[in-house]
């Protein structure tokens, strides 16, 4: 067809071919296309997309989807062509089907079929979009009866859970040190033991871990970082390879809780793509973002001020439904998998400084300072209706920080506060229950300076370190909790109602512990156990193990540590001096290592290296309710000699294997032994005539004479008066 483009367009008849050349409309503008020199199908800078609307509407629709469509790049437009095109049909009265559009670059066409793609038109339609080349393929394809394709031959993928099937429950835990990676079995009464050391990937010349390793929040997968290629995925019984994501440059990975999604960092400040989101299970990209959103850094301040302010965080739901993050006086919560906007705008949240998600129920908690005249405040949103749960005023702030509890039964805000000259600063505590009608908040004043606040994983208490000045080396940890039995009553009439299980919901100090050395608190996930550690440069490396239920304290001590690590079952801990990867000088290199302690502070191992990088327990899955553990911690006695039954056959079978070596060498020297016996009763008849018939070996031939001997070892002598 000779017509202009923009002609052409104008001109299809309501047969669907062109009033120029009478040729279908695919054909016309498969072949304009080629006569200006560009194959359709090596040319992504076209697309088409489906729409239909009647004639009264067709010149609002271009107007709304050629605003729509620019927002992605520049159209390329010419004189009498805007860069899309609705073709109409006189014979139906509206357009046929779909709309033409044509960017100036293929990299930006593609990126709108990204985009665009199952859009949300409006609450009752969705956009379709194709590169143009793909459309005007499909007139290539044949007409006949559909032949269902053969289905790929099914391939198992390995069992990611098999490790929780081992016999002896034991857990395990990831080391980098030097060049290795280690996976190891831990029983928590003996060294680790090696399970995988990357040891196929060596063979094979190609690297298992170029820096440091994170595994997923249930223990499914371990993901290793490789700077220069980007995320490896491994998991089952062999540690096969079970996904690569693209990422070049990565240093930091977020797994989402329920394992779906997988978000990597570079930490570039000029890559748009920095922060990469990729579902697990296909390990496609689903979106990028860059570093910091718009408008987040402030223009009026010097580069050396905002090089210094970190970017903000992604957080991800406990259902792994929603993906947020903080930007300028709002939140930004994109929905997956499609990755966009939750309802097209995000959360309005004027000042906000911090948020996090609750660890149970779909529910932000974030905190915003003074701003005018409106006081500091904490807020509880809902979602996805963004409902407002609470709102908690406060004044007089200088920083909050966020503590919830690991079921979201609480939330605790620590609230720095200062008086109206600013010179002198003062905590208070406001807990929320979670679990409370209307959501109560219980104001906790304190006098000192709170340093540290921590809530038991699972249960009601609390525990915070707490001294008058922020630099004290002896500080006091003080225990709270949440819950509170009542005291029985006087009247003896009203004690057959009373029951000592049932507690109310009132705030109760329990006990402080007066003078400690730490300055960090770590309760253990199963509760009751707690360490009181003295950590950094200038600390001492005290460690106290506190039982909260036995009341009873053992001191310990790891010089330098810097981190202190439970396992998820709460029977270990692991104290940790680390270095950075990626060289430098490092003055703690000779405290590098880590020790493994028992929950009672029995030190069990410790391992010393050069270089020693990170350590990691394996995540394990809660199987079981809080009902149910309770149950079983009620009713151990039963279990206790099927444990201890199992405890000495496990404990026989260690020392059969690590004695194999001395009974072998015992046996061989037995044998020996017997062997020069029978040898030496072989030579008797010899022997005794070289010794004239002498037989030495005769007891007959001998006479014996019994000599005692006294030697005095001792004397002492008492005056008897």
């Amino acid at each position: 067809c000779l017509a202009p483009m923009e002609d052409m367009f104008s001109k299809f008849g309501a047969n669907g071919r062109c009033d120029f050349c009478l040729a279908p409309m695919e054909d016309t503008l498969r072949k304009r296309m080629c006569d200006n020199g560009a194959s359709p199908r090596a040319n992504p800078s076209q697309m088409l997309a489906h729409v239909q609307v009647p004639e009264s509407k067709v010149e609002k629709l271009t107007k709304v989807v050629t605003k729509l469509v620019s927002r992605i790049g520049a159209l390329a437009t010419s004189e009498g062509f805007s860069g899309v095109h609705l073709p109409f049909s006189a014979e139906t009265k509206s357009t046929l089907g779909f709309a033409l559009i044509e960017y100036e670059s293929g990299e930006v066409a593609k990126k709108a079929v990204e985009v665009l793609s199952d859009y949300a038109f409006d609450k009752n339609h969705a956009l379709q979009v194709t590169p143009y080349a793909h459309g005007i393929g499909l007139k290539d394809v044949e007409e006949g009866e559909f032949k269902e394709p053969e289905p790929a031959p099914f391939v198992e993928r390995p069992d990611t859970s098999s490790w929780l099937r081992d016999g002896s429950q034991r857990e395990q835990l990831v080391t980098r040190f030097g060049k290795e990676t280690v996976v190891a079995w831990y029983d928590g009464k003996h060294e680790p033991a090696t399970d995988y050391d990357g040891s196929r990937e060596s063979k094979a010349g190609v690297p298992w871990c170029d820096y440091y390793v994170q595994w997923s929040p249930r223990g499914s997968y371990l993901a290793t970082m490789v700077p220069s290629k980007g995320v490896i995925l491994w998991g089952g019984k062999d540690y096969e390879k079970l996904g690569r994501f693209p990422a070049p440059g990565v240093e930091f990975v977020l797994f989402s809780p329920q394992e779906n999604y997988l978000l990597t960092s570079n930490n570039s400040r000029t890559d748009p793509n920095a922060i990469k989101v990729f579902s697990v299970s296909t390990c496609k990209l689903l979106r990028a973002f860059p570093l910091f959103p718009k408008d987040f850094l402030p223009d009026n301040k010097p580069d050396q001020e905002r090089q210094a302010i970190p970017p903000p965080p992604f957080h991800w739901s406990h259902d792994d439904k929603y993906l947020a993050r903080m930007g300028k006086d709002l939140i930004s919560i994109f929905e997956t998998p499609t990755m966009k906007l939750l309802d097209k705008r995000s959360l309005s949240a004027e000042g906000i400084h911090e948020f996090q998600f609750c660890p149970t129920k779909n529910i932000i908690a974030y905190w915003a300072p003074e701003h005018g005249n409106a006081p500091a405040h904490v807020d509880l949103i809902q979602l996805p209706n963004r409902k407002k749960l609470r709102q908690k005023n406060l004044f007089n702030v200088t920083k909050c920080s966020m503590v919830w509890q690991n079921d979201g039964d609480y939330l605790g805000v620590k609230v720095t506060r200062h008086t109206k000259s600013r010179k002198t600063l003062y905590n208070n505590l406001e807990l929320f229950r979670l679990n409370e009608p209307g959501i109560p908040v219980e104001m906790l004043d304190i006098k000192d300076a709170v340093m540290a606040f921590a809530w038991e994983p699972s249960g009601s208490r609390f525990a915070m370190v707490h001294a008058e000045n922020p630099s004290s080396t002896k500080v006091d940890v003080t225990f709270y909790d949440m819950l509170k039995t009542p005291e029985p009553p006087k009247n003896k009439k009203k004690m057959s109602s009373y029951n000592p299980n049932e507690k109310i919901a009132e705030l109760n100090k329990l006990e402080t512990l007066q003078g400690r050395q730490c300055n960090c608190i770590f309760w253990s996930p199963a509760g009751s156990h707690i360490i009181l550690a003295s950590l950094g440069e200038s600390a001492s490396g005290t460690l106290d193990f506190y039982d909260c239920d036995n009341k009873t304290l053992v001191q310990k001590e790891h010089y330098r540590a810097m981190q202190v690590l439970w396992s998820p079952s709460g029977r270990s801990v692991a104290t940790i001096v680390s270095q950075p990867i990626g060289g430098g000088y490092f003055k703690f290199a000779m405290d590098n290592g880590y020790t493994l302690w028992s929950f009672q502070g029995k030190q069990i191992h410790q391992a010393s290296f050069e270089t020693f990088y990170q350590l990691q327990w394996r995540p394990r899955e809660k199987l079981l309710s809080k009902e149910e553990r309770a149950k079983i911690v009620k009713n151990l006695k039963k279990y206790e000699k099927q444990f201890d039954k199992a405890d000495r056959e496990r404990a026989r079978a260690r020392y059969i294997e690590e004695t194999k070596g001395k009974r072998a060498l015992r046996t061989a020297y037995r044998e020996r032994l017997a062997a020069l016996h029978e040898f030496r009763r072989g030579q008797k008849e010899a022997r005794m005539d070289f010794l004239g018939g002498y037989d030495s070996e005769d007891e007959s031939n001998y006479v014996y004479h019994e000599v005692t001997l006294e030697t005095i070892l001792s004397t002492k002598e008492d005056v008897v008066y």
